[in-house]
């Protein structure tokens, strides 16, 4: 049988891979240096929360790059619908995540709180400079004549 390329899907799948290993190090990095921070500030309170935090992000960055791949065969509209309700959903979860955790008092809230949002940043960050390196193009065509 054959199969028609998808050049929207390739770009997609090509963004996710360069997303991936542009952002993985930098992200355990802040991990790395939240837990620290949080260990010599105030213990090993500080320490599972910073560890906890880092978890959170990474889950939640990952979510990211599956929803990508997952959605990638779609027409580019609805790429943006499941990305866009995919950001909303994760909000909320994060929220919910971070209600549930608050009350726990092995966890340093403050430190789970900004080791998760360092990395998030970092992570959304990394995501930006990959974009910017990859070469796709904005306007892909259609192939079909």
């Amino acid at each position: 049988m054959n199969e028609q390329r998808n050049p929207h899907a390739e770009s997609v799948l090509r963004l996710a891979d360069a997303m991936v290993k542009t952002a993985l190090w930098p992200g355990v990095a802040t991990v790395v240096v939240g837990a620290i921070v949080a260990t010599v500030l105030v213990g090993w309170a500080g320490l599972f929360g910073a560890l906890i935090g880092g978890v959170i992000a990474f889950g939640s960055s990952l979510a990211t790059l599956w929803m990508m791949r997952k959605s990638s065969g779609m027409e580019p509209m609805a790429v943006m619908a499941v990305s866009l309700g995919g950001y909303i959903f994760k909000l909320l979860v994060l929220l919910g995540v971070m209600t549930a955790l608050g009350g726990i008092d092995a966890l340093h809230r403050e430190s789970l709180a900004f080791t998760m949002l360092a990395v998030i940043l970092v992570w959304a960050a990394a995501e930006v400079i990959a974009f910017r390196r990859t070469k796709i193009p904005t306007i892909i065509p259609d192939g079909s004549k």
